[in-house]
């Protein structure tokens, strides 16, 4: 074993462990955090009395996930991977279904800044992700659409419409680029 590796690289098992054994403290903040579920070392967690997540579902390192004002609502649903440093943010409903992964630096926001105060934000509509959904790296989900189920997003894409079940989307903005 190389030890000066030890102190060198964090090792992925022991942040995951140290996650799973801080979730009882989670649990009594979320709305709902299910069974198996782990968030690992998030970066921000805002509104987590809105925040719904359902079982076995990892959530990775550095991952923002914020419900702002009365009318926010983020739900993740059963059997879902999100990947490090995603940025979930509602101010309007946010629904992401079942079986979906996101790959890393994924941004899902119902939320914008105003125009004259860039400092002040408001929604921009509801987002529903249905089931089976994948987000390639990079990609940035805008509020007012759905993504059917099965639907792949391509690394990089910025979906500003809905997008069809079972659709592969690329591109800025998405548009389709092939079947499913």
């Amino acid at each position: 074993m190389n030890l000066a590796r030890l102190f060198v690289e964090k090792l992925p098992g022991l942040r995951y462990r140290r996650s799973q054994l801080f979730m009882p403290v989670l649990r009594r903040a979320f709305a709902h955090i299910g069974r198996g579920t782990v968030i690992v070392d998030p970066l921000t967690l805002a509104g987590t009395d809105r925040i719904r997540i359902g079982d076995n579902t990892i959530i990775r390192d550095g991952v923002w996930l914020a419900a702002e004002g009365e009318q926010a609502s983020l739900t993740v649903g059963d059997n879902n991977y999100v990947g490090h440093h995603c940025h979930l943010h509602s101010i309007d409903p946010v629904s992401i279904g079942s079986g979906c992964v996101f790959a890393d630096n994924v941004l899902v926001t119902s939320t914008d800044h105003q125009r004259g105060n860039r400092h002040g934000v408001t929604g921009t509509g509801p987002i529903v992700i249905g089931d089976g959904v994948f987000l390639g790296q990079n990609v940035v989900v805008l509020g007012g659409v759905t993504i059917g189920d099965g639907a792949t997003v391509a690394a990089n894409a910025v979906v500003t419409r809905d997008v069809a079940a079972g659709a592969l989307v690329g591109g800025v903005p998405a548009k389709p680029i092939g079947g499913s």
